[in-house]
């Protein structure tokens, strides 16, 4: 009989999304796929405990989890807090996994923390992961196989999440990785250019198992193939589910695309307009976002009640200090729902951090600082601080009442949603200045993390180590 393992899975997060110190609402928080899909991928002939923690909803004590292997994930910005959490579970002989963005991105650099590292998908590798702890024969790296047989993926166990302070435990993912290459992006890096797909029949079945109305898709890029995603709408609209998802730009070429969408009962899109110039996104691969199309696909979002969380990225090469006003003239122009923005990031392991890094340009690799709302480099065409600043004052001035007011009379969109969501965004704004960078440098400490893990943790290679 197979020894049963107790296991702790973590998500940590930093100090501006961290439950108890930061500031984005909770009202405003769904719940991740990674940590309870891993729960589900446990055998059932291994599984003993499985405890999810979250940071972003909880206070984590790591001096009261008792663990046989703790599993730990998380982006770049979270990375170092990551690594805190293995430094003291290591010192207490307890077996740390790594997986996720940053430690696909960066393994190298994750295996001086961990006892092994899962690169891209652990779909198939996380069961092997814990075969071989329990045979004595773990491995540090674990590679995902060449191709994915996504009907085999199982239901993610979100009763884990129940009684969190999630706004919904009810999210899904249909299509994984994504076609396009922006220099920016960590997406194709990770997934390795693949843009694949679960079968329609599984996704469905998916959406009809779960309590209540509304419904998050996390698909990176769901439209890219058009026939695929007009097939799943069809397919889910008879469930009458309420759902938010993401898109590109591309689709208001495609009214019948759109008015699926609307059909299958779409409520909301996150949509990447990142740059109010041409120049802005062809510098950054996103040549397809057309900008003198914009405003139609606001019109033709509002006019089939579907609300846009629209995000727009600071601090491009061709962006100087009038960009914000740019920005700003235009989400008060096409109502834009919910509008969110981002310091263009170099995260490691993409084209625009070894870029940036042949330029000189980097400030620091103090990765937690790498959350798209800290300048980690030096702009071409406006300084450090007028980037810094803008990018603030930009926050606080789209989420002023007279703006959120204005938006959303022109929209008229969702409103029993935006209007909560809008007020949920002010509150988050203005705790931007709350964490300036020399408290995110220090951010990811534990009150276990001692000198010598601090040492470890921020020291870097040396130039081509990784």
């Amino acid at each position: 009989m197979p020894r049963k393992l107790n296991i702790a899975l973590i998500s940590p997060r930093t100090g501006l999304y961290r439950f108890g110190t930061g500031v984005f609402p909770l009202t405003l928080r769904y719940s991740p796929l990674n940590m309870v899909t891993l729960a589900a991928l446990v055998p059932p002939e291994l599984r003993g405990s499985i405890t999810i923690y979250d940071e972003s909803v909880e206070k984590v004590d790591p001096t009261t989890i008792h663990a046989d292997l703790v599993g730990l994930t998380g982006i770049t910005g979270v990375s170092m807090r990551a690594y805190a959490y293995a430094e003291y579970f290591r010192r207490r002989g307890i077996t740390t996994v790594m997986g996720g963005p940053h430690a696909t991105l960066m393994p190298e650099e994750a295996a001086r923390h961990v006892d092994a590292v899962v690169i891209g998908h652990a779909y198939a590798t996380w069961p092997r992961v814990l075969q071989d702890y329990l045979d004595g024969r773990l491995q540090k790296f674990y590679h995902p196989p060449a191709s994915i047989d996504w009907s085999l993926i199982p239901r993610p166990h979100r009763e884990a999440f129940y009684g969190k302070r999630f706004v919904t435990t009810n999210a899904t993912q249909a299509v994984f990785g994504c076609p396009h290459q922006c220099e920016f992006c960590v997406t194709p890096v990770v997934c390795k250019g693949k843009y694949e797909r679960r079968p329609i029949p599984d996704v469905v079945n998916d959406l009809a198992s779960m309590p209540g109305r509304y419904v998050t898709f996390l698909d990176p890029s769901p439209v890219e193939n058009v026939e695929y995603s007009i097939a799943l709408y069809k397919a889910i609209a008879p469930l009458k589910k309420r759902w938010g998802g993401l898109a590109t730009t591309r689709i208001v070429d495609r009214p019948d695309l759109l008015d699926a969408m609307e059909e299958s009962g779409c409520f909301g899109l996150l949509i990447g307009f990142e740059s109010l110039t041409d120049c802005g996104n062809s510098t950054i691969g996103k040549g397809f976002n057309d900008i003198r199309k914009y405003r139609k696909l606001m019109q033709e979002l509002h006019a089939r009640n579907i609300s846009v969380m629209g995000c727009f990225v600071h601090g491009l090469d061709s962006d100087g200090p009038d960009c914000f006003k740019y920005t700003l003239d235009f989400i008060h122009e096409a109502h834009v729902d919910l509008p969110r923005f981002t310091v263009c990031t170099p995260f490691p392991g993409t084209p625009f951090f070894r870029r940036l890094k042949r330029e000189g340009r980097i400030l620091t690799e103090n990765w937690t600082l790498y959350d798209a709302q800290h300048v980690v480099f030096r702009p071409k065409n406006m300084t450090v601080e007028e980037l810094q600043e803008g990018h603030i004052r930009c926050w606080e001035t789209a989420y002023r009442l007279n703006s959120i007011v204005s938006r959303l009379n022109g929209s008229r969109t969702f409103l029993e949603y935006t209007i909560l969501a809008n007020l949920g965004y002010r509150l988050y704004c203005h705790g931007h200045r709350k964490f300036p960078p020399a408290r995110m440098a220090r951010d990811w400490r534990l009150p276990v993390t001692t000198p010598e893990d601090i040492a470890r943790i921020e020291a870097r290679p040396s130039p081509g180590a990784e």
